[in-house]
């Protein structure tokens, strides 16, 4: 009972950090659904967009350690405001764009960069630091629980507007979405209030942080699995639809499964979030990652079918997000 009600100031800000993670990680998410239509109206191979997402996640690891150490020295609410400025102009460069330098910049760079700034790195740091150390696995399973409805909400409401009015009205929608990342980022920004938790040989300096990261065994394991996270998920987010449409299978399949993957992310994050309360969390996180690997060789070996597409986005959506409270526990 103690450890809720010493939750209770910082209730502001752990709503906030989930609403601004919520709609950063439904919107890159869905992103997947608008490749058929825009290479075939743009006349682009999918190679080009496929480069773009590429690119995206390459940006957003080159500026996460920047966007730590800024965060530090401006304040995580400049930052959050910052990236969810840049979020939205990302997709106004993507909803304008007339050939791959507009999908680049916009998809790529910009969207990049801003979720370094409102991604799970930031968002799961300021829904830590208020949170006491006791319950801090649980309360970050919840915040990346709630993080993980923008997929459900996102993926149709982009697909819907994909097929009734093109894939540019679908953009325009998730541009819309975005801007409400700037009130939750500027909530979410309170955290700055409060005292930055220092480590004993951590000094001033971001090198002497990383430094101390370095000499910890189990950072390195973390960082590493990082690499195999990427090949499993950000290839379901932009393949799956162009997957499914290679298929025959309903163009509005592919909405269904991202907001299945989204509706289970809740469960996932939930169940790993108090998992890691009572159980080694690297044992859990080898046991998701193996899981992940595979349901994905089962789904691919397998013929594709609607009902077959759902259960596996369901069991991948259980073991999405889940990582993100055990990697920052």
């Amino acid at each position: 009972m103690s450890n809720l009600r010493a939750l209770l100031p910082g209730l502001p800000i752990l709503v906030g950090a989930s609403v601004m993670l919520s709609i950063a990680m439904g919107i890159r998410q869905s992103l997947g659904i608008f490749m058929p239509p825009l290479t075939r109206d743009l006349g682009l191979p999918v190679s080009d967009f496929t480069l773009a997402i590429a690119v995206q996640n390459l940006t957003w690891g080159l500026v996460q350690p920047l966007a730590g150490a800024f965060a530090v020295r401006l304040g995580m609410r400049r930052l959050m405001l910052g990236g969810a400025v840049l979020y939205a102009l990302g997709l106004v460069l993507l909803a304008m764009a007339g050939g791959f330098i507009g999908v680049l910049l916009g998809a790529g760079l910009c969207i990049g960069t801003a979720m370094a700034c409102n991604g799970s790195a930031l968002a799961m740091a300021a829904a830590s630091r208020p949170v006491p150390v006791a319950v801090r696995s649980t309360v970050l399973g919840v915040v990346s629980a709630a993080g993980s409805i923008g997929a459900m909400i996102a993926a149709p409401i982009g697909q819907s507007l994909a097929q009734a009015q093109g894939w540019r009205a679908g953009v325009w929608g998730f541009v819309l979405l975005a801007l409400l990342m700037l009130p939750a980022a500027w909530t979410a920004g309170k955290v700055d209030v409060l005292p930055v938790p220092r480590h004993a040989g951590e000094g001033d300096r971001a090198r002497d942080a990383l430094a101390l990261a370095l000499r910890h065994p189990l950072f390195v394991v973390m960082a590493l699995t990082y690499f195999v996270c990427g090949m499993q998920l950000v290839f379901l987010t932009t393949h799956l639809p162009s997957y499914l449409e290679i298929c025959g299978l309903d163009p509005m399949l592919s909405a269904q499964a991202l907001g299945m993957i989204g509706a289970f992310n809740v469960l996932g994050s939930l169940f790993f979030g108090w998992a890691g309360g009572h159980w080694p969390k690297l044992v859990l996180l080898g046991l998701i990652y193996s899981l992940r690997s595979l349901v994905l060789a089962w789904y691919f070996m397998a013929e594709p079918t609607p009902a077959g597409t759902l259960v596996f986005a369901g069991i991948m959506g259980f073991l999405w997000l889940s990582i993100a409270p055990l990697v920052q526990g």
